[in-house]
């Protein structure tokens, strides 16, 4: 049973910093692309960042660039997501995804396999 598993979400004002990490347990995923995608209430579900199953090469979405960096540790199947300077547009429900087939490339659409349950990140004014 592949589990996703998200923490570090909660409330910061805006101009702060949260680290966000998924704990994937169930299989390896060290050899599979993961990314976080976000979703604020009543809007579509969006593509935040992304990093290959390699970890050479990582995608972000406009609205987050510059400010917001992914990492994996590959030994520790884990994913993190550091934002800083977050800005009160960044509040939405963040979730960890991955993809099923091995050393399938890194996409920005939702198409992952799998979803963690999410964690909430609020950005005061």
């Amino acid at each position: 049973q592949v589990q996703l598993v998200e923490s570090g979400g909660g409330l910061v004002q805006a101009g702060g910093s949260l680290r966000l990490s998924c704990a994937a347990s169930g299989r390896t995923f060290s050899n599979r692309a993961m990314a976080w995608f976000r979703q604020a209430l009543g809007q579509e579900r969006e593509f935040v960042a992304g990093i290959s199953w390699s970890g050479s090469t990582t995608s972000y979405g406009e609205p987050v660039k510059g400010r917001f960096t992914i990492s994996r540790d590959a030994a520790k199947n884990t994913l993190f997501l550091q934002m800083d300077s977050l800005k009160p547009e960044d509040t939405a429900v963040y979730y960890c995804v991955v993809r099923r087939i091995s050393y399938s490339p890194l996409i920005q659409r939702a198409e992952y396999d799998y979803w963690g349950q999410g964690t909430q990140v609020t950005v005061s004014s």
